[in-house]
């Protein structure tokens, strides 16, 4: 496995990095459980303090981390800054309400031989984190704030073309005041995270990325009697209703489906509109799309990213050219784009019929599926025929029924009047083909404790 930066603009490859040795993982395993033997027994309410120093360093050099994302994978130099921003958030979250959460919990008994029963959720030891290069701090973030708070330890594999970024959290970690072995990157080999899982002083793995890494890494973990959380793929849908405000809709459509550069597991990627005001939203969402302009990322007039890498690229290009050979419709709706770098112009698919395997993937890119539907109900049925259930969207001006329709949608997410979101106090997850488990708020927290069971008694004899 290749550790390199190579800048999505302009195809350079900037700095590689070597696999880590057997050596390496050994000594992570070895100084992350000494590490955990001692983080284990440290208060919450100082286990905390290292993640409000975190926030505070992220803070006062947010635009040197930004620009680390933006080189590595190509986001946008605001959307960098933003995840910056977002990643401090949810470690304040922690900060604020971690102590509360794990405070034991009195259990009523109706057996009077019980006088006192309690749960409390102590740590594990080491938690093996996968992570993807989407989002490359926010991913992060989002296992280890919890985690460190529950009082476990981390390991951190992260995508092989954000090795800096994987790096600059370490770092990060330390200078905030974690012990060595509280939260370590490996630029480990695929057959190195299988030792790691197998080894007894790992008991979870949290993977985030593609159904096929998911189906292999939580076979592994299986295999090995230890619990996982699969955060995996998602094609969110985007239902407009008949007395939707159109101007609001096409406005959050253009930018649910082009942030980060269409790259987000929670990205608005089917479009479905009724009848009734189809046209009119199209036209609109068109002319949304048409005003991104494409160009460096570092420079904050750009509002439309590279995608990751050439290969990347390369991919939604062929995904949307076997859609076509299906039968679906592209029309090239985006600004023209730069030859230089690994940008994809956006484009729509329409005419998308159910024997068309287009009809069920996930575009991770500029690509809009668009369907339009005769009525609500059909809206909804077009939504729910997905092997996902990531997140999703419901625009109405009646938000109770806004609501009720939002319960119909079967997925882990679901917003009105707002594209899928990711927020420092929301949770997060999904069902079926996205994955299980949750992340953030009290629900992260405790997917990787032992949730043990205290009983006092006061009785002679025998039960």
């Amino acid at each position: 496995m290749t550790y390199s930066t190579t800048n999505p603009y302009t195809g350079e490859t900037l700095k590689t990095f070597a696999d880590a040795t057997d050596a390496e993982v050994a000594q992570a395993l070895e100084q992350g459980h000494a590490a955990y033997q001692m983080w284990k027994d440290v208060a919450t309410a100082e286990r905390v303090t290292v993640l409000q120093k975190a926030a505070d360093l992220l803070r006062e050099k947010h635009t040197q981390y930004a620009k680390l994302l933006t080189l590595e994978m190509g986001k946008l130099l605001t959307e960098a800054e933003a995840e910056v921003e977002l990643s401090a958030c949810i470690f304040e979250y922690y900060v604020e309400n971690a102590e509360q959460l794990l405070a034991p919990e009195k259990l009523p008994s109706k057996d009077p031989a019980v006088k006192d029963a309690m749960l409390v959720h102590e740590p594990l030891g080491i938690i093996l984190a996968i992570e993807p290069w989407n989002f490359p701090y926010y991913q992060i973030a989002r296992i280890i704030a919890p985690q460190l708070c529950a009082g476990n330890v981390v390991i951190l594999k992260h995508a092989s073309n954000v090795p800096q970024c994987a790096d600059a959290f370490e770092r990060l970690m330390l200078e905030a005041g974690l012990p060595a072995g509280g939260f370590k990157n490996l630029y480990a080999t695929r057959e190195q995270i299988k030792t790691i899982i197998n080894d007894p002083r790992v008991h979870g793995v949290a993977l985030t990325g593609s159904e096929g890494a998911g189906a292999i890494v939580a076979a592994q973990a299986g295999a090995a009697l230890k619990k996982s959380t699969m955060e995996l793929g998602g094609a969110d849908a985007f239902i407009v209703l008949e007395d939707a405000n159109l101007d609001k809709a096409a406005t959050w459509a253009v930018f649910g489906r082009h942030w980060n550069a269409g790259q987000v597991c929670c990205s608005s990627k089917r479009l479905i509109v009724v009848e009734a005001v189809y046209d009119a939203f199209i036209e609109r969402y068109v002319a949304g799309v048409n005003a991104l302009e494409a160009g460096d990322p570092m420079d904050r007039s750009t509002t439309l990213a590279p995608l990751s890498s050439l290969g990347a690229a390369d991919d939604v290009r062929k995904h949307v050219e076997e859609a076509v050979a299906h039968g679906a419709t592209a029309t090239v709706i985006g600004a023209e784009v730069s030859d230089r770098g690994a940008f994809v112009r956006p484009v729509m698919l329409t005419g998308l019929t159910k024997n068309n395997p287009a009809y069920y993937w996930e575009f991770f890119g500029p690509v809009s599926l668009i369907f339009k539907a005769k009525d609500e109900a059909e809206a909804i049925s077009i939504a729910n025929d997905s092997p996902f259930g990531l997140g999703g969207s419901v625009f109405t001006q009646d938000l109770v029924h806004g609501v009720d329709v939002a319960r119909k949608i079967s997925s882990g997410m679901v917003y009105i009047n707002h594209p899928t979101a990711v927020k420092a106090d929301l949770p997060f997850g999904g069902i079926r083909r996205s994955g299980y488990g949750r992340e953030l708020i009290g629900l992260g927290l405790k997917e990787f404790v032992n949730h043990k069971l205290i009983g006092v008694t006061d009785i002679d004899g025998t039960f």
